[in-house]
C-alpha cells in the first residue's frame, strides 16, 4: 500500500489571518520602504530617541510572535498525537479512529531495491523446494485423452452439423449444408457476433447483398457452402499473435477472414463472454460458422465455373487466432460448479480434433517472464509499476506453491478458483503443459511452434515457416515487401513503455519459477532455443 500523501503535505498552504496587526505587511512593497519591528530608523522618531525603551519594544513583540509559535507547535502536537493513538486503537479495533478503514489492517511493505532484494532471498529459499515440487509433479502430468462417444454426449447438435468428411479438392475443411426456408430469408439475423461487433455487422450486410453467390442447387434442393478454419493461432497471449494475424490478411488467400478472436471454442459455445460477468447467452454453432462465410462465398464462385478464379477460390484459406485457445477451459468449472472437478474432463482440443482431425495448429510464444510483465502492462488498469509488479508475482508464486502441495500440476494449471486469485497470470506461462496436452490429440507435424524473439529479430525467416506450413505463396514481390514493411501491431503503449523494466529481483524470482517448465517444453519440442536461458 502506498502512502498517498506526504506527512508534510498538509503544511503546504499556510494560514496568514492570524498575523499580529502591529507586524508591517508587504501589500505596497515598491512603493515604500517594508519597517520589520527591528527597523527602528523612523523617519518620524525623534533624534534623542530614548535607548532605554528598545528592549521594551523587543520583549513585547517577540511575546506576540512566541505565543504564536507556541499556539502552533501545541495544534501541531495534539494533531500528532491523535493521528499516533489513531494508529494503535487500529490495531486491536481494525479501524482508523480519523477515517473509516473497509478492510482489516495488514501491514503492507512497499518495496524499494532493498526491500526487493529481501523479499527475493527469502522467496529463494521457498523456489528451491517449489521448483523440486514442479520437477517432483511431472511424471503426473500426461492426460487420459476422453472417449469419443462421451465428447458428443456434450453437446450432439455440435457434432451433428459438422460432417465426418470434407469437400475434397477445397483447401479448407468445408462442406455443403441444407438451406432452411428462414435461412434463405435473411442468414445473418440473429447471428450473435454481429450484434455484438459493429465491423462484423458491416461485413454481414456485405455477405446478405450476396449471399445468392453461395447457394447452389442439388437435386432439387437448396445448399449453402459451409467452412470450418483451416489452421487456428491459438497462443499465448502477449506473443504476437495479433501481428501474425494481421500479416496473414496481407495474402491473397487468408483475406477473406473476419474476427481474429471469436474466443468460441472457449467461452462463446458455452454462453461466457466474460467469466467475471457469469452466464449471458450461447453463441451456436451456426453463428460461428458464419465467420468464414465471406471466405465460403468466394470459394463457391470458383465452384460455380468462374474458370478464371477456379483455382486460386479453392486455394482460399481459412483461419482465426484466439488466443485462448491453447489454455483456457475455465468454463467447465463454471458450468460443472456444483462438482468436484479435480481438472476438466474434456478441452478445447478435444472438440477441435473431433471434428477436424488434419488441422493446422501454430502456436506462438514468449520467454514467460517477459510475457508476464507485457501481460500485467496490458490488463492492468490503474496504479501500474515494477514494485507493484514484484509484490503481485511474489503473491501468485506463493499461491501456486501452495495448490502444487495439495494438488497435481496439471490441476493447478487448470485450477480456476487458483487463476481467478492469483493478482498477476502466471500458469499462462507454464507453456510445456499445455503444449503437451495438444500433442496428445494432434500429431507434431500439425503443430508450429514459434518464439516471439525469433519473429523479431528476422520477420521474414521466420513468416516463410509458417507460408511453408500453411502451404502459401511464393508471393509477388509486392505483397513481400508490403508484409515485411508493416508496422508491427498491438506494441507496448507509450505509458506503459515509461514504467521501464521489471526489477531485476522480479526477473530472478520468476526465471527460477519458469525454469523447470521450460526445459521440459524445450525437451518434448527438440529445441535448445526454448529454455530462454540469461546466461
Amino acid at each position: 500500500m502506498f502512502l498517498k500523501h506526504s506527512k508534510h503535505g498538509s503544511h503546504a498552504h499556510r494560514d496568514y489571518s492570524h498575523r499580529p496587526h502591529n507586524l508591517p505587511l508587504t501589500d505596497n512593497f515598491g512603493k515604500r520602504s517594508v519597517r520589520t519591528f527591528l527597523d527602528f530608523r523612523h523617519t518620524n522618531s525623534p533624534e534623542s530617541l530614548n535607548i532605554k525603551g528598545f528592549p521594551l519594544l523587543c520583549l513585547i513583540n517577540l511575546t506576540c510572535v512566541s505565543k504564536v509559535k507556541v499556539v502552533s507547535f501545541l495544534v501541531g502536537l495534539m494533531l500528532m498525537f491523535l493521528i499516533m493513538a489513531s494508529y494503535l486503537l487500529m490495531w486491536d479495533r481494525k479501524g482508523l479512529l480519523l477515517s473509516p478503514f473497509p478492510h482489516p489492517f495488514r501491514p503492507v511493505v512497499i518495496m524499494t531495491s532493498t526491500s526487493a532484494e529481501v523479499s527475493l532471498e527469502k522467496s529463494f529459499i521457498d523456489m528451491k523446494m517449489l521448483v523440486k515440487m514442479i520437477n517432483s509433479n511431472e511424471q503426473n502430468t500426461s492426460r487420459k485423452v476422453p472417449d469419443e462417444k462421451d465428447l458428443i454426449n456434450t453437446d450432439p447438435h455440435f457434432f451433428s452439423v459438422i460432417p465426418r468428411h470434407f469437400l475434397p479438392h477445397i483447401k479448407s475443411p468445408c462442406w455443403y449444408e441444407e438451406l432452411s426456408g428462414d435461412t434463405g430469408m435473411d442468414p445473418y439475423k440473429n447471428n450473435r457476433f454481429s450484434l455484438r461487433s459493429k465491423s462484423f455487422k458491416n461485413v454481414c450486410d456485405h455477405m446478405r447483398a450476396r449471399f445468392h453467390q453461395n447457394v447452389c442447387n442439388i437435386d432439387g434442393k437448396r445448399f449453402r457452402l459451409r467452412c470450418l478454419p483451416y489452421f487456428y493461432i491459438i497462443g499465448q497471449p502477449k506473443c504476437g499473435t495479433t501481428d501474425l494475424f494481421h500479416r496473414l490478411l496481407m495474402l491473397p488467400e487468408l483475406k477473406f477472414n473476419t474476427i481474429k478472436e471469436p474466443h468460441w471454442w472457449t467461452r462463446k459455445r458455452f454462453g461466457y463472454i466474460r467469466f467475471k460477468k457469469g452466464f449471458q447467452e450461447r453463441f451456436p454453432i451456426e453463428d460461428y460458422l458464419d465467420l468464414f462465410d465471406l471466405a465460403a462465398i468466394n470459394i463457391q464462385v470458383g465452384i460455380s465455373g468462374n474458370s478464371s478464379g477456379e483455382h486460386h477460390a479453392l486455394e482460399i484459406i481459412t483461419g482465426e487466432a484466439s488466443a485462448s485457445t491453447m489454455w483456457d477451459n475455465q468454463a467447465w468449472s463454471y458450468l460443472h460448479e456444483n462438482e468436484e472437478q479435480i481438472e476438466p474432463p474434456f478441452l478445447a482440443q478435444d472438440f477441435i480434433h473431433t471434428v477436424q482431425p488434419d488441422a493446422k495448429i501454430i502456436i506462438m510464444l514468449r520467454d514467460p517472464v517477459e510475457r508476464l510483465y507485457s501481460d500485467y502492462l496490458y490488463f492492468t488498469l490503474a496504479n501500474k509499476s515494477a514494485e507493484d509488479f514484484h509484490q503481485k508475482a511474489v503473491e501468485s508464486v506463493h499461491l501456486f506453491q501452495s495448490c502444487l502441495s495439495k494438488r497435481s500440476l496439471r490441476s493447478c494449471a487448470y485450477n480456476t478458483s487458483l487463476f481467478n486469485i492469483m493478482p498477476v497470470r502466471l500458469t499462462l506461462g507454464m507453456y510445456f503443459v499445455f503444449v503437451l496436452d495438444w500433442l496428445t490429440v494432434f500429431n507434431r507435424e500439425q503443430i508450429l511452434v514459434l518464439r516471439l524473439e525469433d519473429y523479431a529479430a528476422n520477420l521474414k525467416k521466420t513468416i516463410k515457416k509458417v507460408f511453408d506450413f500453411l502451404s502459401v505463396g511464393p508471393l509477388s514481390e509486392q505483397v513481400e515487401v508490403s508484409l515485411t514493411k508493416r508496422p508491427m501491431s498491438n506494441t507496448r503503449r507509450a505509458k506503459d513503455r515509461i514504467l521501464g523494466p521489471m526489477l531485476p529481483a522480479t526477473r530472478n524470482l520468476l526465471s527460477q519459477f519458469y525454469q523447470p517448465f521450460n526445459s521440459k517444453l524445450a525437451s518434448i519440442l527438440n529445441k535448445k532455443a526454448f529454455l530462454w536461458s540469461y546466461s
